[in-house]
């Protein structure tokens, strides 16, 4: 069973830079899974800057919008596995489901998350999941908005739950709230 991290904190808190720092601290073969699509060119640039940045490390890069449980599955020959980000992930989901007219809810979004700790039970070594926490700022206000952060937030409180270490980013900071300090 994989070793479960969790890192979460408000926007350009040093999330996805800590996971990574955590991630090469670990020996062997790296698979970093990009949630992220390009929509313009700034995101573009940005995602540039994070695929030099793990160039050096040798990081595998599988990038996947929707199927995590099938991303992590495949890779499974990785000692360490890192997911940025779950909230971008649920972001992708609902867009999914809006092009093909459905709704999704809390319930849809807990079983997604169950079948990604289901896929972590059967890998080895180490996957760190980094999100946004979106739950403390002002309530949205259109239903969009709302959905997105519930969602947001039924998911950050699964895979939170399932976490061996939990690490919450304050400026730069890591501030451990379950589990062992690892750097």
């Amino acid at each position: 069973m994989a070793k479960i991290i969790f890192i979460t904190g408000g926007s350009r808190s040093g999330k996805s830079a800590y996971g990574q720092r955590v991630g090469e601290s670990i020996s062997g073969a790296r698979t970093y899974i990009a949630t992220c699509p390009v929509i313009d060119k700034e995101m573009e640039d940005r995602i540039r800057k994070h695929k030099d940045a793990r160039e050096s490390a040798s990081w595998q890069t599988l990038e996947e919008l929707t199927d995590l449980a099938g991303a992590l599955r495949r890779s499974r020959g990785s000692q360490v596995t890192l997911v940025d980000c779950l909230t971008l992930w649920v972001n992708n989901l609902m867009y999914e489901a809006e092009q093909e007219e459905r709704h999704i809810d809390e319930e849809a979004i807990g079983a997604r998350c169950e079948d990604v700790v289901g896929v972590c039970s059967d890998l080895p070594g180490t996957v760190i999941f980094v999100t946004n926490e979106v739950g403390m700022g002002i309530v949205p206000e259109n239903p969009t908005s709302r959905l997105f952060r519930d969602l947001a937030g039924r998911c950050n409180q699964i895979m939170a739950d399932h976490a061996d270490v939990f690490i919450f980013m304050i400026s730069g900071i890591p501030v451990y709230i379950k589990g062992e300090k690892i750097l």
